[in-house]
């Protein structure tokens, strides 16, 4: 199941939400100010950032800057905790299934989220590979109505 964490005022998560609404694919919203990120979680998303922290943190918040944090010394501990009392530092969207993350919105990232089938299916109706029309998004169908 893919989660998105997301922030009501990110302009970002609700491209994001509508993408994967116009796409129908499932996905789980986890509000980072409504609902409280448990360790288990936080220390997964940090599990599939490439980057550790960079990936997820923004350094320009005013808690990091003004308080004068050193969040490459922390612990994993200390930096989950950190995080669950501080959830304004992440950068949003987070977006998580059981493989990758991705980090804001990137109209060609994203599509990594489309199932792999789907994707497959696509590609063939594209190329007109296929004898009959395979999906409603591709160009033939559109061509069709």
């Amino acid at each position: 199941m893919i989660t998105i964490y997301t922030s009501p005022s990110c302009a970002s998560c609700r491209k994001v939400k509508k993408w994967f609404k116009e796409q129908n694919i499932p996905f789980k919203e986890k509000n980072i100010f409504s609902s409280t990120l448990d360790e288990q979680e936080l220390k997964d998303i940090l599990s599939k950032t490439e980057n550790g922290t960079e990936d997820i943190i923004s350094t320009r918040s005013n808690i990091i800057k003004e308080g004068n944090i050193d969040i490459d010394n922390m612990s994993i501990n200390q930096l989950v905790a950190f995080i669950k009392e501080n959830p304004s530092i992440l950068k949003r969207p987070i977006i998580v299934d059981d493989r990758r993350i991705q980090v804001g919105y990137n109209e060609e990232e994203i599509r990594t989220f489309i199932p792999i089938a789907r994707r497959i299916a696509e590609e063939a109706c594209k190329y007109h590979l296929s004898s009959s029309c395979c999906c409603e998004n591709c160009t033939c169908h559109k061509n069709k109505l």
